[in-house]
């Protein structure tokens, strides 16, 4: 269950990160998805702590799936830059991820 929580928690901290970048074009009614988004983050993460999960684990993942999906929305939503040197970085994101991961066991 902690897994379900985790996702969640970083799919609505990109979702309300992505709803800040249209609020800051000059559209405030979008700050309140922004709110949103990050209070339901941080409710998911508590959550995620209260099933268990160690909070290296957690937040090592939390924060680094959110900076690499939140290059690829930003990419996908925004026309902003996503190059080869940027990938690579994603990549060793998810290595980096995976290495947190491996270790706790």
């Amino acid at each position: 269950m902690e897994w379900i929580f985790l996702s969640t928690a970083i799919l609505t901290e990109v979702a309300g990160t992505c709803a800040l970048r249209v609020a800051a074009t000059g559209r405030p009614r979008w700050y309140a998805v922004v709110a949103a988004g990050y209070l339901v983050a941080f409710l998911m993460l508590t959550l995620t702590l209260e099933a268990g999960l160690g909070l290296g684990v957690a937040y090592g993942i939390w924060a680094a799936a959110g900076v690499a999906l939140t290059a690829v929305a930003s990419w996908a939503f925004f026309a902003e830059p996503l190059n080869r040197t940027m990938a690579g970085g994603i990549a060793l994101i998810a290595c980096g991820v995976l290495l947190i991961e491996l270790g706790a066991h």
